[in-house]
């Protein structure tokens, strides 16, 4: 039996059913609760440290205060100092995100400027600057990071903002560069030269425009990618161990023993906030490509509305010419109770096959 889905006409109702649902609405459910967990641990990047309740490097000499368990007084409990993990945590998870944005920025800006410059400019610009991605992309990153934040002095978190920003973009800017590559010959960027317009015009206000949703997920690629690095760098003390984020919470917990002496508290908050950050932006970056990408939006839609059972990868959706009913994918009935004996669609029966006995 075929399954179709009706079409209405009326312009009236189509527009008040998109403006009921606004922005908002209009996200998929993987961008909604990666974007909300992220704003979460934005706004506790923000404020937390203002409510955090004792100094985390302070040191408390109390003898019963040294890993002490989860308490009123300590909401997490204590490291092996005496030290306050909640205050520890709320100041980590600021200093991670600062780092993290910080690199997705400057990563991102280097992407978009090199992959968009390549593509545009063509010939020698394009054989130079893919040249530059190419060795960008086969360098060994990890351990290019630990060689380079070894001879760096660690006072800050700019070394390492510095590096992981060089060694971040080639990746997004060989996508972008692909993309404009397309968007170049469309007949809309034509028209921008034949009027006249210059070159950083068109890229601006033509190309760009037509690349936000790839730059944005290029963005959030980004800032996982840093999140991850940073950890681990700081997690091998090869990073600034003198101010905290996550990673330095991980490092003093292994460090000092934290798993064989059981205490859970010490090492399970930092990495759970990892964890379910680094989810949040995977969830964001589902659900950009879901938005940017129309096979899966389409995908997504049949699949809210129960029509059918389709992937990306099936071919496209048959719509019927007549415009009453579109033709479901993945249902063989709706083209086939179309057919002949055997022949396409559409197509009148031969003379003489008995069609109409």
């Amino acid at each position: 039996m075929a399954i179709v889905m009706p079409i209405s006409t009326d312009p009236s109702l189509v527009r008040e059913k998109t403006q009921s649902r606004g922005p908002w609405g209009r996200l998929p459910t993987k961008a909604k609760v990666g974007a909300v967990l992220l704003a979460f641990f934005i706004l506790v990047g923000l404020i937390g440290p203002l409510f955090a309740p004792y100094d985390p490097s302070y040191q408390n000499p109390a003898p019963n205060l040294s890993l002490a368990g989860p308490s009123f007084a300590h909401l997490l409990g204590t490291t092996q100092s005496g030290q306050d993990v909640f205050s520890q945590l709320l100041n980590g998870i600021r200093l991670t995100l600062e780092l993290a944005f910080v690199v997705g920025v400057v990563a991102t800006a280097l992407s978009v400027i090199v992959g968009v410059a390549a593509a545009f400019l063509g010939g020698i610009w394009d054989e130079l600057l893919s040249l530059l991605s190419n060795v960008f992309l086969v360098l060994p990153a990890l351990p290019l990071l630990v060689v380079l934040l070894g001879y760096l002095k660690e006072t800050t978190q700019w070394p390492t903002i510095v590096v992981l920003s060089v060694l971040g973009w080639p990746w997004g800017a060989r996508v972008i560069r692909s993309q404009t590559l397309a968007i170049r010959n469309r007949d809309f960027v034509a028209a921008s030269r034949e009027t006249g317009e210059k070159g950083w015009r068109v890229i601006l206000f033509d190309i760009v425009p037509n690349e936000v949703s790839l730059i944005a997920a290029s963005f959030v690629n980004t800032v996982l990618y840093a999140i991850g690095a940073s950890v681990a760098l700081a997690f091998i003390g090869v990073a600034d161990l003198n101010s905290w984020s996550l990673g330095t919470m991980l490092y003093w917990a292994q460090s000092q023993q934290a798993l064989t002496l059981g205490a859970w508290w010490w090492f399970i908050p930092p990495g759970l906030a990892v964890a379910l950050i680094g989810t949040s932006l995977v969830l964001l970056n589902f659900g950009i490509d879901e938005i940017g990408n129309p096979r899966l939006r389409d995908a997504a839609g049949a699949k809210r509305r129960g029509l059918s059972k389709w992937s990306p990868s099936d071919p496209t959706p048959v719509v019927r010419s007549g415009g009453a009913r579109a033709a479901v994918p993945g249902h063989l009935g709706a083209s086939s109770s179309r057919r002949g004996n055997g022949g396409p669609v559409g197509a009148r029966p031969k003379a003489g096959s008995g069609t109409g006995r």
